[in-house]
């Protein structure tokens, strides 16, 4: 009565098309998703790995808790480590929780 209807404009709507720009766009995120996470990720998991392949018995390391510590027992066939944070007291703790290894006498100089 007082309400017009109102039609839709078919002339107006687009016809497909739209397939190749999604796929575009889906390979655009993919491709920022691997350089900007997964490739920087992955490369810090491999220095990791590197770094708990290379300690050794006497290296001065630094735990990712803050603790400095030397290393006084290390073995291959599990994953713990033995800190001797000074003469006295000693730490065990898991390999995965070192974070750097420090240069020979960083500790006596602090």
């Amino acid at each position: 009565m007082f309400i017009s209807n109102a039609y839709a404009n078919a002339a107006g709507t687009p016809q497909g098309g739209g397939t190749m720009e999604l796929i575009f766009m889906l390979v655009i995120f993919g491709l920022i998703f691997y350089f900007m996470i997964f490739r920087p990720q992955s490369k810090r998991v491999k220095e990791h790995k590197n770094l708990m392949s290379s300690l050794g018995k006497g290296d001065e390391v630094l735990t990712s808790g803050g603790i400095l510590g030397k290393i006084a027992k290390i073995s291959d066939d599990n994953d713990y480590v033995l800190l001797s944070l000074n003469d006295t007291t000693q730490i065990t703790i898991k390999k995965d929780y070192i974070a750097a290894v420090l240069p020979k006498g960083s500790i006596q100089s602090l």
